[in-house]
C-alpha cells in the first residue's frame, strides 16, 4: 500500500510516500511536519529511506526520521548530506512488496532518481514529471533544461502505455493513464 503521509500538510514540504509490504519504505521524507508520528500511525516499523533527490523540502525530516526507526537513507550521491547508502543508475531496489528499477534522472538536481515497477505499474516521478505534463524546475543551482528533456525522454522510454500509478514529488499522484501526462511532460519541457 503506498499512502502520501504528507497530505494535507499546510507548510513547505514535498510529497512522502510510505509504501508497506515486504520491505516498509518512505520514498522522500518531507519537511516542516512530524513525519514520525505519521509513519507510527501507519507501520509498525520502517526498513529504509530511498530518496528522489535531496532539496530540502524532501529531505527537511530525513535526520528525525532515520533517528526515530534507525535506518538507512538511499541515494544517489552519498556526498550528499544524509545519505549512507548509494544507489546507482539502474540498480533494483525493493520497496513494499515490488523490485523498481533506479533511473538516474538529472535536470532538476545532479542526484535526481525516478523509481519505476514494470510489474506493479508503478513510478516515482520525483520533482522530474507531474501531473498533466508540468515538469521539475531547471532555475535552480544544478537546474539543466536539457538534461531534464533527456531524463524525461529516459522515463517515457522505460516506462510504457501499461503504466497504471505515477507518484509525484507534488501535487496529486496520477491513476488515470499516467504515460500521457509524461508524454505531455516531454513536449512541455520543449516548448518552454
Amino acid at each position: 500500500m503506498i499512502r502520501n503521509i504528507a497530505a494535507g500538510v499546510q507548510s513547505f514540504t514535498s510529497n512522502a510516500f510510505l509504501v508497506t509490504g515486504e520491505r516498509t519504505v518512505l520514498v522522500d521524507t518531507g519537511a516542516n511536519f512530524d513525519a514520525v508520528g505519521k509513519i507510527e500511525e501507519l507501520a509498525d516499523d520502517l526498513d529504509a529511506v530511498v530518496l528522489t533527490h535531496t532539496h530540502p523540502d524532501h529531505v527537511g525530516n530525513l535526520e528525525t526520521v532515520k533517528d526515530a526507526f534507525d535506518v538507512d537513507a538511499f541515494g544517489f550521491d552519498t556526498d550528499q548530506s544524509g545519505v549512507d547508502v548509494a544507489i546507482g543508475d539502474e540498480e533494483t531496489v525493493t520497496v513494499g512488496d515490488d523490485e523498481y528499477l533506479a533511473l538516474h534522472t538529472p535536470g532538476h538536481k545532479n542526484d535526481h532518481l525516478c523509481f519505476y515497477s514494470e510489474s506493479a505499474g508503478i513510478l516515482f516521478a520525483g520533482d522530474l514529471i507531474f501531473q498533466n505534463g508540468s515538469f521539475g524546475r531547471t532555475d535552480l543551482e544544478e537546474g539543466d533544461r536539457e538534461a531534464l528533456i533527456k531524463s524525461i525522454d529516459r522515463v517515457a522510454v522505460t516506462a510504457d502505455e501499461e503504466l497504471q500509478e505515477m507518484h509525484t514529488g507534488h501535487g496529486p499522484s496520477v491513476t488515470t493513464n499516467p504515460y500521457h501526462d509524461i508524454e505531455l511532460a516531454g513536449k512541455a519541457a520543449r516548448m518552454y
